[in-house]
């Protein structure tokens, strides 16, 4: 067993326990953090793609949606490896949530949508622009929307 001690409030702690007998303190904390990642992912996967949602008819289709929302997760996740916290979280539309944190999945999911719209738009842009381009960006846009 380990006993934490919060730094902020020394009322606080938390207990970890272990099955294996003769484990470190340090082992057992390192195991406790990656259960917490995991049970992270998970719920990341759930509230941001809705994993485990879709109603679907037959149990293969829900396996591979299920499958498609870790794909999708990942893909953000790899997208937003190298790219600097403050590029990946925009609190324009919140100013008073000035202070700084790390940025969840959703922040990250959504600076990937503000860089794909963003690509398509110079795209459009970059050549003589006729309606139908600019129709079907607006379509695009407003399915995203919707």
């Amino acid at each position: 067993m380990v006993l934490v001690q919060e730094e902020e409030d020394g009322d606080n702690w938390r207990a970890y326990f272990c099955t294996k007998p003769d484990a470190t303190a340090e082992e057992v904390l390192e195991v406790a953090a990656q259960r917490t990642a995991i049970e992270q992912t998970f719920k990341d996967c759930k509230e941001v793609w809705g994993a485990a949602q879709q109603q679907l008819r037959n149990l293969h289709a829900s396996v591979g949606c299920f499958n498609l929302n870790g794909w999708m997760y990942s893909v953000v996740e790899a997208w937003a490896w190298a790219i600097p916290d403050e590029e990946v979280v925009d609190r324009e539309n919140s100013p008073w949530d000035s202070d700084y944190r790390r940025p969840s999945h959703a922040d990250k999911r959504k600076a990937l949508q503000r860089h794909i719209l963003r690509g398509e738009r110079e795209a459009v842009l970059a050549t003589d622009p006729d309606r139908q381009q600019f129709r079907a960006l607006a379509e695009r846009l407003l399915l995203m929307a919707a």
